[in-house]
């Protein structure tokens, strides 16, 4: 019989075939599009652990009550720093050591020279420039809170400090160095103590404090019992 598009039972099976076919691909597609949506969750969840591992160094410090942020030393204050370290003896110490710039540098100078630096990224640096300008022997850098260090081993110490934390800094040092000691402070000086030197203007401006000649603020009456009950709270 012409004409005839095909008997009831081979239609019966075409359209079963087709109701396979579709749902087969419309599953392939979701499943596409959740392996999508996993590959996207992963990297925006990765991204966001890498931020918080990278930012919190730098937050953490700045949530203390006294931090003390990282502003590179220029290279006028680094010469001057050199200059207060001339015809100086023993080890020097840089208090908030940053990227490691002073340590380094006084360290080519022939001090065996060591930093302190919170934040343990820029000391991770620091190491490294310092195997790269071939100091790393003589130039030592440690992740630590400035206050939780004893600084009556070294006889130079450096500073690029904050107003807030000068009147507290200048008290534990005054306990803990010895009297052949040398003080050098960058940016911001000392409340009470009279530098035995001033070089550079502006911010490149540094004061070196003499132990031996704090213009008497060391030994004045009551000085050192306020000191030690500061050190004690």
């Amino acid at each position: 019989m012409a004409g005839g598009g095909g008997s009831p039972l081979e239609a019966l099976e075409e359209e079963s075939q087709l109701g396979t076919v579709l749902p087969t691909r419309f599953e392939a597609s979701s499943l596409k599009k959740r392996k999508w949506g996993f590959l996207f969750t992963g990297i925006v969840g990765g991204s966001l652990v890498a931020v918080y591992a990278v930012a919190t160094p730098f937050i953490i410090p700045a949530l203390r009550k006294i931090c003390l942020p990282f502003v590179p030393a220029t290279p006028k204050q680094i010469e001057n720093v050199m200059t207060m370290l001339r015809c100086r003896r023993g080890s020097v110490v840089d208090i908030g050591s940053g990227d490691g710039r002073i340590v380094i540098a006084a360290a080519k100078e022939g001090f065996t020279a060591v930093g302190y630096e919170l934040n343990p990224w820029l000391v991770w640096y620091s190491r490294y420039r310092a195997w790269q300008e071939g100091v790393h022997k003589s130039a030592k850098f440690y992740i630590s809170d400035l206050w939780k260090v004893t600084f009556s081993g070294y006889t130079n110490v450096v500073i690029f400090g904050v107003p807030q934390m000068m009147p507290l800094l200048e008290r534990k040092l005054e306990l803990e160095l010895g009297q052949d000691a040398r003080v050098i402070a960058c940016r911001f000086p000392f409340p009470c103590w009279i530098p035995a030197h001033v070089t550079g203007e502006g911010i490149d401006t540094v004061w070196a404090y003499d132990v031996g000649t704090f213009g008497g603020s060391r030994w004045r009456p009551g000085r050192v019992e306020r000191s030690q009950l500061a050190a004690r709270t």
